[in-house]
């Protein structure tokens, strides 16, 4: 494996002025391609930049945390990708043991009864696997706005996360919704059904809802918890999305 030491508040001073696509060149540029892994839940702004890497002639090396609670919409986003582009997904699932105890102790519908129950079950079904999925990587491609939420206006192009040992960049984080839809749109990239009836914003089918016009994008998460920050616990460290990169130099 290569060791990689990158200054985060230089590769950010770099970047900052970059397009998407001169941000991808220089994560396979500074990492070894085969241990640089790119995250979907295939809503659009993740589908966007598969879509990218392959127009540039890259295959990347996907991987979909699949909670068990998912749209077949969503799988049939999964589906198109693979017939259109014979791209591969990785998948990782919750532990099936912690499954069982989860829905014995608790019931399938807890995530309804309060905040830390809702994290529980995301944490059982979204963060726990995203560890596996992680633990081959130096590099994770995540498709994170600073547009989409309050908690995520921070987000930086380059981080690094010591949750999971790995840095992590953000291609689109400048983008706006409107950048998102323009490139789908423009390169007939496969997307999800389910935004055409309403859903802003795409999870697990029991936590997502379609939301009406005076509503924010992220109601239709979660919506019978008050917090406008509120997240599934994946893109969290130290309590938080991350705001700001920590300074300074990381090896790994």
């Amino acid at each position: 494996m290569t060791q990689h030491t990158i200054d985060i508040d230089k590769a950010n001073e770099e970047l900052k002025d970059a397009t998407a696509h001169e941000v991808l060149h220089w994560v396979y540029r500074t990492f070894e391609p085969s241990r640089v892994k790119l995250s979907t839940s295939f809503g659009a702004e993740g589908s966007a930049l598969i879509h990218m890497l392959i127009s540039m002639g890259i295959m990347p090396r996907v991987f979909f945390i699949d909670t068990c609670r998912n749209f077949q919409e969503t799988y049939d986003v999964w589906h198109e990708f693979t017939e259109r582009y014979g791209l591969k997904v990785e998948s990782f699932g919750p532990d099936p043991a912690d499954i069982a105890e989860l829905t014995r102790e608790h019931g399938p519908n807890m995530f309804y009864a309060d905040v830390e129950s809702r994290k529980l079950c995301c944490y059982i079904r979204k963060v726990k696997p995203l560890k596996r999925a992680l633990a081959d990587a130096d590099a994770w491609i995540a498709a994170l706005r600073r547009g989409q939420s309050e908690a995520r206006a921070g987000t930086p192009i380059v981080s690094f996360s010591e949750e999971h040992g790995v840095y992590k960049i953000c291609p689109i984080a400048k983008w706006s919704e409107e950048d998102v839809w323009e490139y789908v749109r423009n390169n007939n990239v496969p997307y999800n059904a389910l935004y055409d009836k309403g859903f802003p914003s795409i999870g697990c089918a029991p936590c997502t809802r379609p939301v009406r016009p005076a509503e924010g994008k992220r109601a239709s998460r979660w919506w019978w918890e008050e917090d406008p920050r509120k997240e599934c616990g994946i893109h969290i460290e130290d309590g938080k999305v991350v705001r700001k990169p920590k300074g300074g130099s990381y090896s790994i």
